[in-house]
């Protein structure tokens, strides 16, 4: 085969056969197929799209690149969740330990914040000694032992992803649906998984803004991981205020083991009941999303959810003192408050400019090779439809440098929209559903 032909029928809208697709992947992950072709490829994909089939059989190529995990050890289902980020978005700190907790595997590969989102490796970093950097051998024994692993993607799984990733990143194709859908279904089912629920989210904190493109992608995801054998749902969920009230690594911590000590925001709360019932439908464990809620509720008030997660942390190298003593996380040296300009009712939110704000304080990379500061956030005390009084604390800000503060304030007041009536009908956390429901 010729890569130029390759390249040229894409470009002209073709629909490649598997064994060609499988030779360009191979060929890239292998080095025999320089940048400058794949480059090439890659946007004759954004541009002309993929036929099912196509994105089934790129998925397919990516996930067999490396090792795909296998635990036929552990007796039960083994069920994952992945969200497309978000702003305060922490779930899978909470689902994890509440799902482990009712005998199902969650073996999870998680990544790390770039741009206005954050990322589970750094919520977990925040926490004293915690390692995400687990090899493969230790991520058994700790699955094996409680149930849940949480790491960062290893050298040997889907490694042409993570080429793909890097050329994607600088050269202009990273918002191609159809290489979303291949780059995180590669990952997450070389994690050996029978089941995943995907959190779809969408709003002013998404990456799609836009409901249409965040279903688009949320079908592709469902087809190409039914197609490859495995029970699969996506949930489109709301992201046009930040999830929770706290935004920062050590924040986020500590308002997840709030929840899994029945505390917490409701809106957090109700997310993680919901995703847990669906990762219990899809995972075997119950028969209906009723039974899987009641079972997630009984999970967080028994404090077995809460032991699940002390014994992961114990497991992974991490001080799980914590639990009892949240103060142990980072703590920044300063707060100061946000104060509201006016009077009246909180009816919508620049959410991405609230994730960009955190990462001024330091909390988030602009790069890749940024460092992040776990102490530093956001507290937010009003959300969408609360009334809000002029000079009234709209949210509290946990930082270390002055300069920063100063840089962050400006943009989080901005971001807040306040009108003088309030909205007559708030959006729901959960638009709609697609994939399987049994």
């Amino acid at each position: 085969m010729l890569v130029t032909d390759l390249i040229r029928r894409k470009r002209d809208g073709a629909e490649l056969q598997r064994n060609e697709i499988e030779f360009l992947i191979d060929g890239y992950t292998r080095d025999s197929i320089p940048d400058y072709q794949m480059s090439a490829w890659l946007m004759a994909v954004l541009l002309r799209g993929m036929t099912r089939a196509e994105l089934a059989a790129l998925t397919e190529a990516m996930l067999n690149s490396g090792e795909v995990l296998s635990f036929p050890e552990l007796p039960a289902t083994k069920v994952d969740k992945h969200s497309t980020g978000g702003v305060g978005d922490k779930t899978s700190l909470v689902i994890a330990p509440i799902v482990a907790a009712a005998g199902l595997y969650v073996p999870m590969i998680s990544g790390r914040g770039l741009g206005h989102t954050g990322g589970t490796l750094d919520k977990l970093e925040s926490i004293p000694g915690f390692n995400v950097n687990l090899s493969v051998t230790d991520f058994r024994r700790v699955l094996a032992q409680c149930g849940a692993g949480l790491i960062g993607q290893t050298q040997e799984i889907a490694p042409a992803d993570k080429k793909i990733y890097a050329l994607r990143d600088v050269t202009g194709t990273v918002e191609s649906p159809y290489l979303i859908c291949a780059s995180i279904m590669s990952k997450k089912l070389a994690e050996g998984i029978d089941a995943l629920v995907l959190d779809v989210k969408t709003g002013s904190g998404a990456f799609m803004k836009a409901e249409k493109d965040a279903v688009f992608l949320a079908e592709l995801m469902v087809e190409t991981g039914q197609r490859l054998g495995k029970r699969i749902a996506a949930l489109i969920t709301d992201m046009d205020q930040p999830l929770g009230n706290a935004v920062g690594n050590a924040l986020e911590v500590a308002e997840c083991i709030d929840i899994l000590n029945g505390k917490g925001p409701e809106d957090l709360r109700e997310l993680c009941l919901i995703l847990s019932a669906w990762m219990f439908l899809l995972g075997k464990r119950v028969q209906n999303t009723d039974q899987g809620r009641e079972l997630a509720e009984q999970m967080i008030s028994s404090g077995k959810a809460r032991e699940k997660f002390r014994e992961m942390i114990r497991l992974q190298g991490g001080d799980a003192n914590v639990m009892d003593n949240p103060g142990l996380l980072p703590q920044a040296k300063q707060k100061a408050d946000v104060k509201s300009p006016v009077s009246g009712f909180v009816t919508g939110f620049m959410t991405e400019q609230i994730g960009t704000a955190g990462v001024l304080l330091g909390g988030g990379r602009a790069k890749k090779e940024d460092s992040v500061d776990p102490a530093v956030g956001i507290i937010i005390h009003k959300k969408i439809g609360n009334p809000v009084s002029a000079d009234e604390a709209l949210c509290t800000v946990h930082y270390n440098s002055a300069q920063r503060f100063d840089q962050a304030a400006p943009l989080i007041q901005q971001s807040y929209r306040i009108e003088s009536a309030p909205l007559l009908q708030k959006r729901p956390l959960v638009h709609q559903i697609i994939g399987d429901s049994k």
